[in-house]
């Protein structure tokens, strides 16, 4: 198991509707939470946390292409324009999730999804996509509905697991939270070895059940 990689990439909603304090508000979340992912992978010697970035609006593009590992890592802003073409962009995960170019002997990856919207393009294809790759079926997946018009339809369908439930970010503070908790409660899930591909649903479904955020009453700002 020594130095087995766990393949992390957030998926990142960069429609025109983050436009403002969402977006602002994400790319704060995210850089405030690479020093605890670190600690989470200094805690896991077995495994080498690598991290990659893909955003979609009008077109999914890779926003950190090659993977990087944590310790090396630097967050770079990212910016709202477009629409919200998830499909495109989990067929873009897809594509990283066979092997190769994913090496055989790996822990399993994280796709961290976040979003404040529905898609606008065949986002079910995608998923598909994802699905018919081995590392797609093994692996963590997490997401994150920023506000009352995020589809969670749509995020529940692509954990792929009913007993699992989208993390609700309805102002700042459950934002950075939720990413807080994607970032380190996620990876110790993938970071911890099954027996087989069989069970990798039930065994990880436990360690990484989100939790309910509670609201803020003092929250000035609500979306």
């Amino acid at each position: 198991m020594a130095n087995r990689p766990v393949h992390f990439i957030w998926l990142l909603d960069c429609s025109y509707s983050m436009l403002g304090e969402k977006i602002g508000q994400l790319n704060y979340a995210i850089r405030e939470a690479i020093p605890e992912m670190r600690s989470v992978a200094h805690d896991n010697p077995a495994a080498q946390l690598l991290l990659r970035t893909i955003t979609f609006s009008t077109f999914a593009r890779w926003h950190h292409k090659d993977p990087v590992p944590v310790d090396d890592f630097t967050w770079q802003d990212v910016q709202p324009d477009g629409a919200t073409n998830l499909g495109d962009a989990l067929t873009l995960v897809a594509g990283e999730l066979r092997t190769p170019p994913m090496p055989e002997r790996a822990l399993k990856p994280v796709i961290a999804l976040v979003s404040d919207g529905a898609p606008t393009d065949d986002w079910r294809a995608g998923l598909r996509a994802i699905e018919a790759t081995p590392w797609g079926k093994k692996a963590v997946r997490v997401a994150i509905a920023i506000g009352a018009d995020a589809d969670r339809s749509v995020l529940q369908e692509f954990l792929g697991n009913p007993e699992l439930r989208p993390l609700d970010a309805n102002s700042p503070k459950q934002l950075a939270a939720a990413i807080r908790w994607v970032s380190t409660a996620a990876v110790k899930a993938a970071s911890a070895p099954v027996a087989g591909s069989n069970d990798v649903t039930a065994k990880a479904a436990a360690p990484y059940a989100p939790p309910v955020l509670d609201d803020d009453d003092d929250e000035d700002v609500v979306w």
